[in-house]
């Protein structure tokens, strides 16, 4: 008997964990650098664009404090546990590109932009281009 109680307390520990794994590409994630989020939900695809709701329910999006412009993630394939191809386009739908998002431990993930546009935002009534690879860490809303 207490072999089996044993082994079904192992047994929820596993599956617990088993969940938490499995939920890492869902949440909000932000880099305090150039002050621009992720919010994402690669599993369920519920994310709600803010003020771009014409779009429908994505996977997700990246937004700036500084500028109300969107690029929006229209797919989103999980390749492993720690990685994700993207498909990302503008809010007007006339820039887009590939890029990975990588998750590089509990708190950090990395964005690398691939083929296609570069990802702009307005800073100050001017254009700036984000880097080609950006680090963003796990923010509680």
């Amino acid at each position: 008997m207490k072999k089996l109680f044993i082994f079904m307390v192992m047994a929820l520990f596993s599956l617990v964990g088993y969940g938490q794994q499995q939920q890492s590409f869902k949440g909000y994630l932000y880099n305090e650098e150039y002050q621009v989020y992720l919010r994402i939900n690669f599993y369920d695809n519920d994310v709600l664009p803010r003020g771009q709701e014409l779009f429908g329910k994505l996977p997700g999006y990246l937004g700036s404090k500084r500028d109300t412009r969107l690029w929006l993630i229209t797919d989103a394939k999980l390749n492993k546990d720690n990685e994700a191809k993207l498909a990302i386009i503008n809010d007007y739908g006339s820039e887009d590109l590939e890029a990975k998002l990588e998750k590089d431990n509990d708190s950090i993930f990395t964005l690398k932009q691939g083929e296609g546009s570069h990802i702009k935002i307005v800073v100050d009534r001017k254009w700036v281009k984000l880097p080609k690879v950006m680090q963003f860490k796990v923010k509680k809303n």
